[in-house]
């Protein structure tokens, strides 16, 4: 198979122009096309000669990826599922107007990107694993998911306004999260390769204030997206303030036990000085009793960590329920009482079961004919 070119850095895209004796000023050009113009054809690019083009599309793929379904909720959140090239599924999600979630101002348009097919981390709780690990997402098909949805977007009727109503902009998508299929610091390499590409100014120019990487725990690659010279931001799948109800749901904290990862969180925070979001789904019987304010306070005191509760989405298959929602506020009012920084997500897509694989795993069973297939 031919290399895909957008998991190249602008530096690498250049040698080869070089070593074919192009002028300079023709990476800056593809990497127009590329990224700003989300061109799907190398035939788009009508200002390379013919004998470029030709040359591009032997050397290279574009790495088009395919939207194989998409589902709208009522609130206007956005999940898009795609089809690879060899045929596997992975979701985005676009969510419109999340207030402050994840960076000091309303993010606008928020993507929650995938990075691998599946995944092998297990959380209990979690449609992503259910069908098990399949493989990494390479850089371009990490990169793809917001230059795939910017094209959707383009293709839209022009007087069509944008999804929270105002005009419609070049761009849609101004702040990524790093939290749908997969544990991403098991893909550390392929990730940085194409936060790197989304983060440059010639790439996605998404600032790196704007991206917030998610992982359940994995305390060595915390400590080194530390050393990283990259400001991302950092969420913690924390979901239990305890060991005891952590290694419940997430084997990772048999691995990594609460003591060793907010070590390493503590030396992530020493290295970039940004605040820490721990991620706590609430799940009814499970960790949403008030036993856990206490460890849950000290925790994110220790951390100067905001708490963002979600209540949980249920899948089907997993026994879990969401609390209702007087338990809901009960515990976020707890923990303000303790002093901590903390939101309850009247979470957006509910309806479109957007939570981590939900579609994907609906859409793969329906295609084994496990399940009677149901209308998009």
């Amino acid at each position: 198979m031919l290399p895909y070119i957008k998991s190249f850095a602008r530096e690498e895209l250049q040698a080869q122009l070089e070593q074919w004796n192009e002028p300079a000023f023709r990476t800056d050009q593809i990497l127009f096309w590329l990224y700003s113009r989300r061109a799907s054809s190398w035939d788009e690019m009508t200002n390379l000669p013919k004998l470029l083009r030709d040359r591009l599309q032997s050397t290279f793929s574009l790495g088009v990826i395919e939207l194989f379904r998409k589902l709208g909720s009522r609130d206007t959140t956005q999940k898009f599922l795609w089809r690879l090239h060899d045929h596997s599924l992975v979701e985005s999600v676009l969510i419109p107007a999340s207030p402050s979630l994840y960076g000091e101002q309303s993010d606008r348009h928020t993507l929650c990107l995938s990075t691998q097919v599946g995944c092998a981390y297990g959380c209990k709780f979690c449609a992503s694993g259910l069908d098990g690990w399949k493989r990494n997402l390479e850089p371009f098909e990490i990169v793809e998911q917001v230059i795939a949805i910017e094209r959707w977007h383009d293709r839209q009727p022009e007087e069509m306004e944008r999804i929270d109503g105002s005009p419609k902009a070049d761009r849609i998508i101004n702040n990524l999260v790093i939290m749908g299929m997969g544990e991403p610091l098991a893909n550390y390499a392929n990730l940085l390769k194409a936060l790197s590409i989304l983060n440059a100014p010639w790439g996605g120019g998404i600032g790196a204030r704007k991206i917030t990487i998610s992982t359940s725990g994995l305390a060595p690659q915390i400590r080194q997206l530390a050393d990283e010279p990259f400001q991302f931001r950092l969420a913690i799948s924390l979901h239990g303030a305890t060991d005891e109800v952590r290694s419940r749901i997430m084997p990772v904290n048999r691995k990594y036990p609460l003591k060793e990862l907010a070590n390493a969180c503590a030396y992530y925070q020493e290295k970039k000085g940004r605040m820490i979001t721990f991620e706590y789904i609430l799940i009814a019987g499970v960790n949403d009793q008030l036993d856990q304010i206490k460890p849950l306070s000290a925790l994110a005191r220790r951390l100067n960590a905001k708490v963002n509760l979600i209540p949980y989405n249920k899948v089907d298959g997993l026994e879990w329920v969401r609390p209702d929602e007087r338990t809901q506020e009960a515990f976020l009012g707890a923990l303000e009482d303790q002093g901590i920084t903390a939101t309850l997500r009247r979470e957006k897509g509910h309806d479109i079961d957007a939570a981590c694989g939900q579609l994907r795993l609906k859409t793969e069973r329906e295609l084994r004919g496990d399940v009677a297939t149901t209308n998009t």
